[in-house]
């Protein structure tokens, strides 16, 4: 954060790929972040919704929302620290 400002959101869109990808691009794009940021994922694979809870469980990240939009699966993730 800049003088207090606000945090830049981190979006990743992973639309199109599927299991294992948008887990493996999601696992390193988070790792470029700071703890305690968010990054909103965006995918169109079915099975997301079953590895993203999964993946957040086993590294340490906190889900934070988990919706559906259409034919799209929208996942908040705050970073966890490192294990």
């Amino acid at each position: 954060m800049l003088n207090g400002a606000e945090p830049m959101p981190h979006h990743l869109d992973v639309t199109g790929l599927i299991c294992p990808l948008p887990v493996l691009k999601a696992r390193k794009a988070i790792s470029g972040i700071d703890v305690g940021e968010t990054m909103t994922v965006v995918a169109t694979d079915p099975a997301s919704v079953i590895d993203f809870p999964h993946f957040c469980q086993e590294a340490g990240h906190e889900l934070v929302s988990q919706r559906e939009d259409g034919e799209r699966f929208v996942f908040e993730i705050r970073r966890g620290p490192p294990r």
